[in-house]
């Protein structure tokens, strides 16, 4: 079992400062195409264990989704050393998420 979205908020700052790979999950655990995605998002970062996969619940007036410019859930958007190297939106299957975090370990 996977864990939900967290309703707490890391500070953008934080996010920036967090040194190697984040995956930074965007989405909400009542969202269908969340739900859809999660087992293959989480497969996806369980295969490079050197990320951390942060799970945050989005919204109106949430700060956070807003500073990365997210429209749609699940959006992942992965970073290296604070600095985006990639993003997917509403991932298919595992493989996309898993080459975004690739794409950020050539980096």
């Amino acid at each position: 079992m996977t864990k939900p979205y967290d309703t707490t908020q890391p500070e953008r700052a934080a996010i920036d400062a967090h040194a190697g790979i984040v995956a930074l999950d965007f989405g909400t655990n009542w969202c269908g195409y969340c739900n859809a995605a999660r087992d293959d998002i989480a497969a996806a970062v369980a295969a490079h264990p050197q990320a951390a996969h942060i799970k945050v619940e989005d919204g109106p007036g949430r700060p956070l989704g807003r500073s990365f410019r997210v429209k749609l859930w699940p959006t992942v958007v992965v970073l290296k050393d604070g600095k985006e190297v990639a993003r997917v939106v509403r991932p298919a299957d595992s493989r996309e998420v898993a080459d975004a975090l690739s794409q950020a370990e050539r980096a």
